[in-house]
């Protein structure tokens, strides 16, 4: 890209955010202004803290799993690099909708399976209880479903973050005598997170939609109470504009805070 264009670029004027700014605020005078708009606005609202809860949580666990599969995925073992790869491949070829299904009603009684079996002396020692299928909140469940799905993705982020760091750097720090750890904590990741970040924004962007999933299993977020309101009163289109803008909002303003960091990051590593 030459210099012109460039300078063009850094300045063109964000036209679609100030259309995007109009309409977010000819919605919310409309909201106002009508007493329907206004009371499906104020009962949808009430599931915005169960969606953060379920997105930051999930987010946060599968960003942690990610991770271990991606050291996995660059270890020197060739079986660990198998099994990472195994994961990755498997988990990023089923729709996550299935994968909640399956964790769900699946995956959960077989967990509580394994989990009375393993725990069966300490249960007849009067230690631990039993543990039941219905002890397992379906809000638990989709959220270690969020966090199995997303985890596949979010590995092969951190592994091409941490692949794209000089391996001149990485040797230097063994020809100082760091440990492993100490390279990955010191050297690999400081430089890593620069170019991870604005994926694994993407990804926790992606996931305050996927989190709208949750409703199938009677989850209380945003999606649950609005499909739950509008069968009620039939109001369908009121009810579901407000949920698709309530959405809009919360996506659209994680994406400008995150490209608004992509800047500054861009900006500290040309100085």
């Amino acid at each position: 890209m030459s210099a012109a264009s460039s300078s063009t670029a850094k300045s063109e004027f964000p036209w679609w955010l100030a259309a995007a700014l109009v309409l977010a605020l000819a919605a919310a005078l409309a909201i106002a202004a009508s007493d329907i708009y206004a009371e499906v606005f104020a009962i949808v609202v009430k599931g915005i803290g169960i969606t953060i809860f379920v997105t930051v949580v999930a987010f946060v666990l599968a960003s942690a799993l990610g991770l271990g599969v991606a050291l996995m995925a660059l270890s020197g073992s060739q079986w660990l690099r198998q099994i990472a790869r195994f994961y990755v491949e498997i988990i990023r070829g089923v729709p996550i909708l299935v994968l909640l299904f399956w964790i769900a009603f699946a995956g959960a009684p077989a967990f509580v399976t394994a989990w009375n079996a393993l725990t069966a002396p300490l249960q007849s020692a009067g230690l631990l209880g039993e543990l039941l299928v219905r002890d397992v909140s379906l809000l638990w469940r989709a959220i270690m479903a969020l966090t199995i799905g997303y985890s596949a993705f979010i590995s092969e982020v951190f592994r091409a973050g941490i692949q794209s760091v000089e391996k001149g750097q990485i040797e230097a720090a063994k020809a100082l005598g760091l440990t492993r750890v100490q390279r990955f904590r010191l050297i690999v990741f400081p430089q890593a997170i620069r170019t991870i970040l604005p994926p694994l924004g993407n990804d926790f962007v992606a996931m305050v939609k996927d989190s709208s999933l949750v409703s199938v299993l009677g989850v209380a977020d945003i999606t649950q109470i609005g499909k739950v309101y509008a069968a009620g009163s039939f109001r369908f289109f009121e009810t579901y504009s407000i949920v698709a803008y309530v959405y809009l909002i919360l996506t659209v303003g994680l994406s400008l805070a995150l490209r608004a960091l992509e800047r500054r990051l861009r900006r500290q590593r040309e100085e």
